[in-house]
Order: structure tokens, then sequence, then C-alpha cells
């Protein structure tokens, strides 16, 4: 697998690099950055000491010219500026980025009319396998049970809920036959009065280094259930990556995501 990698020089875009240099059928042909990114023209394993003959690059038509995947974890708006050049290529994507808006992710769904993509706000098999389990236990679970979610991440992080988070409301809510915009509830301050029946709680802690830890709260009356996945590292995210493009070898259009990589989009609890 030709894989090209989006924003190289980030910690995600580092772990991304190593992974595809320590993976037997994959080969790192490429390595994008901003125009003003001051790495730009060095070897694209430096930091690992190592000599890959890849230097980090900001011309994304020559990069994606010669990739047959590019896998992304930078921001929307550069997001959205790899997709257009990579409809011109043929580039399929696997897109980790968070924080998009309901345009950019319409736009997304556009292009893969023409283009595989894999778009997931969390690539861990980790956490798609607590997507199941979610789906599963909101749905027995669907009476007498206030549902919260919070979640951790290190201080650079931008955007709130996470994705993963907001991925984990979703599942929740369409397993329980409601819209998670019609039930979320994302802040609380001051004289808030009862929880609202039926509704779907956010909260956010932002500090330190925590690569990114979620809890889901399922409380009734006695007793609760919490469901939690913790990551320790960003490997598990290049891994779930990696199997993505290896699930898009063999797709030549269409908006997928991991639990149709994982093969769980379809449950086993009526």
């Amino acid at each position: 697998m030709k894989i090209a990698i989006a924003g190289a020089t980030g910690r995600m875009g580092k772990m991304l690099i190593e992974a595809v240099l320590n993976t037997a059928d994959a080969q790192l042909v490429g390595a994008l950055e901003h125009t003003s990114c001051p790495n730009l023209g060095e070897d694209a394993g430096a930091f690992l000491g190592q000599k890959t003959g890849v230097l980090i690059s900001s011309d994304v038509a020559g990069v994606l010219s010669n990739a047959q995947f590019l896998i992304d974890f930078t921001r929307p708006d550069g997001t959205m500026a790899y997709l257009a050049m990579a409809e011109k290529t043929g580039t399929k994507m696997i897109i980790g980025t968070t924080g998009l808006t309901a345009e950019q992710i319409m736009v997304l769904k556009q292009a893969s009319a023409k283009l595989a993509i894999v778009f997931a706000p969390n690539m861990s098999v980790g956490v798609n396998a607590t997507f199941k389990l979610l789906e599963i236990a909101a749905k027995m679970l669907n009476q007498g049970y206030d549902i919260e979610i919070v979640e951790t991440h290190h201080k650079h992080k931008i955007d709130a809920p996470s994705g993963t988070a907001l991925k984990m409301g979703e599942v929740i809510a369409e397993a329980l036959n409601k819209k998670l915009d019609d039930v979320a509830v994302y802040a609380r301050e001051g004289h808030t009065g009862e929880r609202k029946e039926g509704s779907i709680g956010f909260a956010t802690i932002r500090g330190g280094d925590i690569v990114g830890d979620h809890t889901v709260l399922f409380a009734g009356d006695g007793e609760r259930i919490e469901i939690i996945h913790k990551s320790s590292s960003r490997q598990s995210y290049a891994q779930g990556s990696l199997r993505a493009a290896r699930f898009l070898q063999n797709q030549s259009s269409g908006l997928c995501d991991m639990q149709d990589v994982l093969g769980l989009r379809k449950s086993s609890v009526n």
C-alpha cells in the first residue's frame, strides 16, 4: 500500500509514519505539511533517526499523484483542501480529523460518490468495539437509566466534546430511536433544575498530556453501569488507520467508517 501522511510533523503524524515504516505491506510515499512548516525538505523519518528518502513537502498535488492512500488527522480546513486534490488524483482517504461541520461532512459524502473514504472520529479498534457495546447496552437499558458521557483529553485539543464522545452519543441515541441533537445536553451551570428524562449529558475535561479517556455512565435507581475506554498511546489509532487502508483496497467509492472496516455494522441485539 502506497501511503502518504498529512500533518507529518504532528504527534499523530509521527505515530502514523512510524507505523507505516514498521508495516510489511505498507510503503511511505509522501509526508505533507503546511507551507510555513519549518521542517519542509527534511526526511520524514528524521525524528526516528531513519532515512526514508521521503521528504516533508507542501506539494499536495505532487505527493498525492504518487499515493494510493492519504491518512489525514489534521484540521477541518486542511482536510477539505486535501480532499479536493484527492478527488483529482483518485487517492483514497482515511480521515480521522474531528470537528468537521455538517456542511463539510456533506462535502465528504458528495466526494465519496467517486472516491473511497473511511471517515471516523476514532480509528482505534478498541473504541469501535466500545461503540458496539454501547449500542447493545442502550437497547437493553432503554428505560430507567440516565446516560452521561465524560471525556478527557490533553490540553492541546481544540474541539469539545471530542469527536469520539459525540459518536458515542450518536450511537446511543440511534439505538434508542432518537436524534442526538434532540436529547444532548452539552453544558450545565447555575440553577439547572432536575435532569430532563431521556437526555444524554456530556462533560469535558482538558489537561496535561492525556491521550483520550471516555466513560459512558448508565445510572439507574440503586445501580449504575460504566463502559470505559482509555487510550494510553496513539498507536491504536495508527494501527486502525492501516486496517482501514487495507479495507479500502477493495473499495472504489463510498463513505465508510470503522464499523464497516471491522464488520460491526449490523447489531445482533433486537
